[in-house]
């Protein structure tokens, strides 16, 4: 049996790219819609302070304590009498051994120095902290204010 019309068989074994581009496009704006909604962290009222934001190229560990003074290592709330413990041994700050606070604004300043003292008991040797950035710069962007060695030649953690 002879075929006829030619160039049928041949159209059947084209692949059609349309829908396929037309369903990662929408894939794409749905990404791009959902993305900035994404929150991370716990929401507080960050101090202000000047200073120059430090590139992050991986993600850090962040220590935050909130108005009411409840401690969060990342998303996870953290009861104070089991902080020690947790930074001990979570294996990601005992390998990079530095972590990152933030802590609301109106908190007193030995309650500030109590969790960094607990962080250096726990091995960790650099503690960052984290404030908004001064009126002046317009962006109100987290800033990362220096990530230095904690010492403890003066009976507590410093930074």
């Amino acid at each position: 049996m002879a075929m006829s019309g030619g160039d049928h068989g041949s159209m059947l074994s084209d692949i059609n790219v349309t829908p396929l581009v037309d369903v990662m496009l929408v894939l794409l704006i749905i990404f791009m819609v959902t993305a900035p909604m994404l929150e991370q962290g716990v929401e507080i009222d960050l101090p202000r302070a000047e200073a120059q934001a430090i590139e992050s190229a991986d993600k850090k560990l962040v220590l935050t304590i909130d108005a009411k003074r409840r401690v969060y290592l990342g998303k996870t709330f953290i009861p104070f009498s089991q902080l020690f413990d947790k930074l001990k041994h979570n294996e990601k700050l005992q390998t990079e051994r530095e972590v990152f606070l933030k802590a609301e604004r109106g908190l007193p300043y030995g309650l500030i120095v109590q969790v960094m003292a607990l962080a250096r008991q726990a091995g960790i040797d650099k503690v960052g902290m984290i404030t908004e950035s001064a009126p002046q710069d317009e962006k109100g962007a987290e800033t990362e204010a220096g990530v230095a060695p904690t010492k403890s030649t003066s009976g507590g953690s410093g930074t």
